[in-house]
């Protein structure tokens, strides 16, 4: 028996600019912009004021009204991601093998909303009248839990917890729970919804965010000289991955395969990234050989490009270490410029991105970048302002998180 394959065959999001992934992609296409100032809770004292808030999402479209009450917010948009894709996809998991499908969800937070509920509860009212709910609703593996129990699904369950890899290093797994025969489907990806009034002010308080609070929609601004720092969003992406003859045997539409991925740690710091990159670049090299991709045949990077003085330098050494003078014909988009950085989440939504790339080869561009900083290079294609249409038979996607862990995904035609 030949290698196992993997290909992805549904996709479903709920982000700022979309609600949907076909949404998304056109958004991200015509430039358009997710930021914008918060609503959902009072910044006056905020040195920060905007994010990537979902404005008008009602989890009752996809659930019982009592059913998403026992949810933080974080779940029901992985439950109601996860609905979306696999209606893309066409499963029935009544004609599946119910114990062959795995729920492999990430989460950089988990549910800070009910924690930050719950904690002003427990001051105001007492212990006593803390929600029996609390702890089903705040744990990081609710949301793999619920979509579990959503379909009935009995395979592998488990939730990954990474930073801002966490979605890529769940998919990651995922990936290999099907390479390995444990697995014909998985639904995979992560969620994220950390705008809230502790979330914000905590990664104020590290000074990592953007304060561009007279132009929000200017704020994120990747490998752009005048970035001042990443913009705080929420939102999630779930992928079914498949095994490649399950596939075909049901006629699926493959989006794209699966090819490869790989892992690393930079064993350097708890925040910031290695300078010079070389964690990144060894993830994107495992994830290659992997893949049994040559360098040169990359046509596309979905950058991780927060937008942070930190991460787009050491992410471009990173790049250039791997693929040498390649690196000038590649097409690198950071469409964090657009959605902002949805932390757990980014790497689902960019992996869907990515999908969308190689089936459409139109490449969304990295919005609000007038001038490359020379610190990241010039010279690089980082698809400024506007898209670019182009043939993308290989791209992969970067996902860097706090803590080092990096997690590298290629993927390509069918």
């Amino acid at each position: 028996m030949g290698k196992r394959r993997v290909v992805i065959t549904g996709l479903g999001c709920i982000t700022a600019p979309a609600d949907s992934a076909d949404g998304l992609y056109r958004a991200l296409c015509q430039g358009a912009n997710g930021v914008s100032i918060i609503e959902s809770f009072d910044t006056s004292d905020y040195p920060v004021k905007f994010g990537g808030e979902i404005k008008n999402f009602d989890v009752d479209q996809y659930l019982g009204t009592r059913e998403g009450k026992r949810m933080d917010r974080f779940t029901q948009l992985a439950l109601a991601s996860a609905i979306q894709a696999v209606q893309d996809s066409g499963l029935n998991f009544d004609r599946e093998q119910k114990n062959r499908v795995s729920v492999i969800i990430g989460t950089g937070i988990g549910g800070i909303k009910e924690i930050e509920e719950q904690h002003v509860r427990l001051l105001q009212k007492g212990p006593r009248k803390v929600s029996p709910f609390c702890v089903p609703k705040l744990m990081g593996n609710a949301a793999s839990g619920s979509v579990s129990i959503h379909y009935g699904l009995t395979g592998p369950n488990m939730c990954v917890i990474t930073a801002c890899a966490s979605a890529s290093n769940a998919i990651g797994e995922a990936y290999y729970n099907i390479l390995s025969g444990r697995s014909d489907i998985s639904i995979t990806g992560g969620s994220e919804a950390a705008l809230t009034p502790i979330g914000l002010a905590s990664f104020c308080a590290l000074k990592s965010l953007s304060t561009r609070n007279d132009h929000p929609e200017l704020a994120s601004r990747p490998f752009d000289v005048d970035r001042d720092g990443f913009v705080l969003s929420e939102g999630a992406g779930i992928v079914i991955l498949e095994e490649y003859e399950h596939a075909k045997a049901r006629s699926a539409t493959i989006y794209c395969e699966l090819m490869g991925y790989g892992a690393t740690g930079d064993g350097y710091h708890i925040t910031a990234p290695l300078p010079d990159g070389q964690g990144a670049a060894e993830a994107m090299r495992i994830a290659l050989a992997c893949a049994q991709v040559d360098p040169e045949e990359v046509d596309y990077i979905n950058a991780h490009g927060t937008s942070t003085e930190l991460n787009d330098i050491a992410e471009t050494n990173a790049m250039k270490a791997v693929f040498g003078d390649h690196t000038y014909k590649l097409a690198v988009s950071s469409t964090k410029s657009s959605l902002g950085h949805l932390l757990g989440a980014s790497g689902a939504v960019e992996l869907i991105i990515t999908a969308k790339t190689i089936q459409n080869s139109v490449i969304p561009p990295t919005i609000n970048l007038d001038t490359v900083d020379p610190k990241c290079d010039p010279k690089i294609n980082y698809v400024p302002r506007t898209a670019q249409e182009r043939n993308v038979d290989v791209a992969i996607s970067n996902s860097l998180g706090f803590g080092g862990h990096n997690s590298v995904l290629v993927a390509g035609k069918v």
